[in-house]
């Protein structure tokens, strides 16, 4: 294997992102895709995401965009607050 084959490390921004209730749940994945739950509903949103420097543009797959911003460890995306799943403010 050569230098060019090593995988990159994940963007620190990937893994489970979820609101202090737990009912909305997003995966931002580490090929640039986003899966988010909402309640019962698995996969309510799909699409991809890019990230500049703490700013998220996401484009969903059925052409509706969003944008988010990350500060102090806590995803304002929209009208949501997220927090990284197992932080203090989930429950």
């Amino acid at each position: 294997m050569t230098s060019n084959d090593t995988p990159r490390d994940p963007h620190p921004y990937v893994g489970m992102w979820v609101t202090a209730d737990g009912f909305i749940r997003q995966e931002l994945l580490p090929n640039g895709r986003y899966d988010e739950a909402r309640g019962n509903r698995r996969s309510a949103y799909t699409g991809s995401y890019t990230v500049t420097g703490d700013h998220i543009d996401y484009a969903d797959d059925t052409g509706f965009t969003a944008t988010g911003d990350v500060r102090d460890g806590v995803l304002f995306h929209e009208h949501l607050v997220l927090y990284r799943e197992g932080d203090e403010h989930t429950r």
